[in-house]
């Protein structure tokens, strides 16, 4: 098999991925020592091994690959997923908030699932909860192909990195295709919510899903799990609004 994108030959991949997923290659870095601790402790126990096409430094799941999530979480529960979920904050409250449901969380920070298992280790008194699963993979594509259709009760995509620049925005992960991916997801009762601080992104937002025929802006209120990061307090002392954004099947 030859390298990039163009040899996955699945039209579910689509002809020209590469502009975006270039930006969503594996991160590393170093580790803050507790988040490395944490990472050494949990990891074997949170973060699912899913077959790879490009080898095991690749963020793209192999697209004939099928998560039983029954068999992971080892119950049939609502199902949160979260695209992107940073250092962990959304998850860790989601979690312990709601320990009848559980959350599949996408990141390729490494760094930041370090944080992540960090953080809930420390919410847990060093145990992690049973409710959280992680994948280190591009959510975009991933979600395409790995879960059954109608099965996530609700997405969460909370402060995307929103690729200021112009000639960036086609990095950007929400886009139309993707919105299709979340239709495909969403339970009959399913959610789509959304947040940024990015003025643009939030117009681009509403531009690309308000007319999508499957999907109806149900609300604008904050999301009921989401929490306050240190990040989004500096956006608001810096006088940007927080735009949520919660969608359901039309």
């Amino acid at each position: 098999m030859t390298g990039g994108h163009y040899a996955l030959g699945n039209p579910l991949v689509g002809p020209r991925p590469q502009a975006r997923t270039r930006s969503f290659t594996r991160r590393g870095g170093r580790m803050p020592r507790t988040h490395q601790r944490a990472w050494d402790r949990h990891a074997d126990d949170v973060l699912l091994e899913v077959p790879r096409v490009h080898g095991d430094t690749s963020t793209v799941v192999d697209t004939a690959y099928r998560l039983d999530v029954g068999a992971v979480f080892g119950r049939r529960a609502p199902l949160v997923v979260e695209v992107g979920s940073g250092s962990g904050d959304a998850l860790v409250a989601g979690a312990a908030a709601r320990p009848d449901w559980d959350f599949l969380a996408f990141e390729v920070w490494r760094p930041g699932i370090g944080h992540a298992l960090a953080k809930l280790s420390q919410a847990g008194d060093g145990q992690l909860p049973a409710n959280v699963r992680v994948v280190e993979a591009d959510a975009s594509l991933a979600l395409r192909t790995m879960l059954p259709p109608g099965s996530v009760h609700e997405v969460w995509t909370f402060f995307p990195d929103p690729w200021p620049k112009t000639r960036h925005h086609k990095r950007r992960i929400v886009t139309a295709g993707f919105a299709d991916t979340v239709l495909r997801l969403l339970a009959p009762d399913g959610v789509w919510r959304l947040a940024t601080d990015a003025e643009d992104y939030a117009l681009a937002m509403r531009g690309l899903i308000d007319p999508h025929p499957g999907l109806r802006l149900a609300s604008t209120d904050r999301a009921p799990l989401r929490p306050v990061t240190r990040f989004e307090r500096r956006g608001v002392e810096a006088g940007r609004a927080i735009h949520d954004l919660a969608y359901v099947r039309a």
